[in-house]
């Protein structure tokens, strides 16, 4: 006789946790269910990428001054029409667009929630066949319900955020979010067409033997950085040294897996990025989120990510993000190799 089992989808697990926010009377409940309707939708492109005209580059540039990618133009429009239809968010930033896009229609200009996003993190791997991911964040507006939104409501610091996750496309599809209870993974199960709890209470190892970064960059690099970096190559027997090197050069795809084995992800500041690359409120916090959920930490150098202030919709920073005792030391290393 076979062994029975349960098997809980998004959609359940969002309603079971719906006591988690007295505040909230299904509004982000259903904000989250419209997450998930789209990133199967772009799902279901990537995995087509290579059979339909949707590779390559789109002939634009975005405000990061990036090349726009056929597949970042898709995804950016169908997570903004999934919003747009829960009608529970009243404006959106995204890394694609350069300034915040309102919803101006009567249900959703009463939305209580602003949504930030990469619509699709990574998207230069696509033609090489290699993980892309979409980066969320979801805070409570601060100005009236009912008036337009406002940039105000994107400018507060990560420890406000609601929600904040990610989806990965990978050799599986994978959803990882957090409303500040704990990280939980659900995995696409296409035969079904259901995202489905397969990672429960996600945890990151406190040490793990990973470290992630450019290094290519290395003579760039902060001092600190680079005594780090030759910290992790030292054999040492006690530590497990030396760590091994991996960067995949996706965002997503690179916390995930140190999310789930153990490691550090650095994207430090260089001469050519003196304030480092990634986005404060798009990619870092809710990044952040995730991996202190987790039992991890996220810091800029000298700060916790999550305490700081934004001062702008696309302003970088630079990030060091993984298990704990892995950015501890290295924040040791940037403390005792200060820059001039």
């Amino acid at each position: 006789m076979q062994a029975s089992y349960t098997i809980t989808t998004l959609n359940e697990f969002i309603i079971q946790r719906q006591a988690d926010f007295p505040y909230a009377k299904g509004e982000l409940s259903r904000l989250l269910h419209h997450v998930g309707v789209a990133a199967k939708i772009v799902n279901k492109k990537i995995n087509k990428a290579g059979l339909v005209d949707i590779l390559g580059r789109a002939g634009d540039i975005n405000v990061q001054g990036e090349d726009v990618q056929k597949l970042d133009l898709f995804a950016n429009q169908h997570f903004i029409d999934a919003l747009r239809g829960s009608s529970e968010c009243c404006a959106i930033a995204s890394e694609e667009d350069q300034e915040i896009t309102l919803f101006e229609d009567g249900l959703s200009r009463d939305g209580k929630y602003v949504f930030c996003m990469d619509p699709l993190d990574g998207s230069s791997n696509i033609d090489v066949n290699v993980s892309v991911g979409t980066i969320f964040s979801i805070y409570r507006r601060l100005s009236d319900r009912g008036a337009p939104a406002d940039l105000s409501d994107f400018m507060q610091p990560g420890l406000a955020q609601v929600a904040a996750g990610y989806i990965i496309y990978g050799s599986s599809t994978m959803l990882v979010y957090s409303t500040g209870k704990g990280v939980n993974g659900f995995t696409l199960d296409p035969s079904i067409g259901e995202f489905c709890l397969s990672h429960p209470n996600m945890q990151t190892p406190p040490q793990g033997a990973i470290y992630s970064i450019n290094e290519g960059n290395y003579a760039h690099f902060p001092q600190g950085v680079k005594q780090y970096m030759k910290y992790c190559q030292v054999v040492d027997a006690a530590t497990n040294r030396p760590y091994s090197s991996r960067y995949i050069g996706s965002l997503v795809s690179d916390v995930h897996r140190n999310l789930i084995k153990g490691g550090i992800f650095m994207y430090p500041p260089t001469q050519k990025a003196p304030s480092g690359k990634l986005r404060l409120l798009y990619e870092c916090n809710p990044i952040a989120f995730i991996a202190e959920q987790a039992g991890g930490l996220a810091s800029d150098g000298s700060s916790r990510i999550l305490e700081r202030q934004p001062q702008s919709l696309h302003e970088r920073v630079p990030f060091y993000v993984g298990s704990h005792d892995m950015v501890q030391t290295l924040l040791q290393h940037l403390a005792d190799y200060p820059e001039a």
